[in-house]
């Protein structure tokens, strides 16, 4: 249903005022911002109708995943509307990645306060630029009025019986993660003002902030773990929370061992390796893949073994923090 919105913020090169615009429709605003990022090569119908038509390889099978980000839980009014639209779609697109999918396509549910034009036109270009990353166009969603918040939903493909679960891991599997875990924690502490007076040069604080607001989703990794990983998972909520869940679904016990957790040389001037570690085991938004391998299988370039597989249940580390990672209602 449309929703007619009638005040937006505007620029009138002096300061900053609110006037009042004419009625600006929910498809005015599909067809100015959104319309044009539909265009794929798995895409049958995109944006204009009722549903999206995608086409689902032969031999394949629909993979789906949905990610909510809401102003004040997920980010802060401040952030740019440019990393709000990126970062939601490459956090969703990271789901794929985890299960060893490619992308066909994605639709967008955005909620807002107002129709402003400025930051709408923003978080048109970060759609633009996650989209073209990733391969994944915009095919459908909806527009309402009410609290910020951005609803993602990506759907892939992966051949038939290829996916990457949770719950495969096995005793004896090798634990490996993608890369340096605790950057996107403090990235988000520092763009909460938390580190005023810090010595950090530009360059470390860019990457910081970067990883929290830029994720990489990693699809060519999740592709190549077809069919040799046992189990996958992205590091979302957390290295030992995100550890857990593979760990609970496959009905076995992971030690992590934490000398071996990868840490980037930015995070470690930042803050000293200790606190760097800690943050590493359960800061999450990080993104890496985390995933098992049969001994006998050889990793891939770039991954780190940072534990291994045992019989039990849970998650054993050397160094155990009182908050093994995120969780919405705790």
């Amino acid at each position: 249903m449309a929703c007619s919105i009638k005040w937006a913020l505007s620029y009138d090169q002096t300061n900053w005022s609110k006037v009042e615009h004419r009625v600006v429709s929910e498809f005015d605003i599909i067809t100015q911002y959104f319309s044009s990022l539909g265009a794929g090569d798995f895409v049958a119908l995109s944006v204009g109708d009722d549903a999206a038509a995608l086409i689902v390889p032969t031999g394949s099978e629909l993979i789906v995943s949905t990610d909510t980000a809401v102003c004040g839980t997920h980010f802060d009014e401040d952030l740019f509307p440019e990393d709000v639209a990126y970062k939601a779609v490459a956090s969703a697109v990271s789901d794929l990645a985890a299960m060893g999918a490619e992308p066909l396509g994605m639709t967008l549910a955005l909620t807002l306060p107002d129709n402003d034009p400025l930051w709408l036109q923003g978080l048109s270009q970060g759609l633009t630029r996650a989209s073209s990353r990733y391969a994944i166009p915009l095919v459908g969603g909806d527009t309402t009025r009410g609290p910020l918040a951005l609803t993602v939903t990506v759907m892939g493909h992966c051949p038939c019986g290829e996916k990457i679960l949770r719950s495969g891991a096995a005793v004896g599997d090798l634990i490996y993660v993608s890369g340096t875990l605790g950057d996107a924690a403090f990235g988000l502490s520092l763009l909460a003002g938390e580190h005023r007076g810090l010595d950090l040069n530009f360059e470390d604080q860019d990457h910081l902030v970067s990883r929290f607001t830029a994720p990489d989703a990693h699809l060519d990794l999740g592709v190549r773990l077809r069919g040799e990983a046992s189990s996958c998972i992205d590091v979302s909520d957390g290295l030992l929370q995100d550890a857990a869940h593979i760990a609970n679904a496959s009905g076995c016990k992971f030690i992590i061992e934490s000398g071996s957790v990868p840490l980037s040389p930015a995070l470690k001037r930042a803050v000293g390796e200790s606190r760097a570690r800690d943050l590493a085991l359960r800061g999450g938004e990080d993104y890496q893949l985390l995933f098992t391998l049969p001994p006998s299988t050889s990793p891939p370039s770039g991954s780190i073994r940072i534990g291994r597989v045992e019989g039990g249940e849970g998650v054993e580390c050397d160094v155990m923090p009182k908050e093994r990672g995120y969780d919405h209602f705790h």
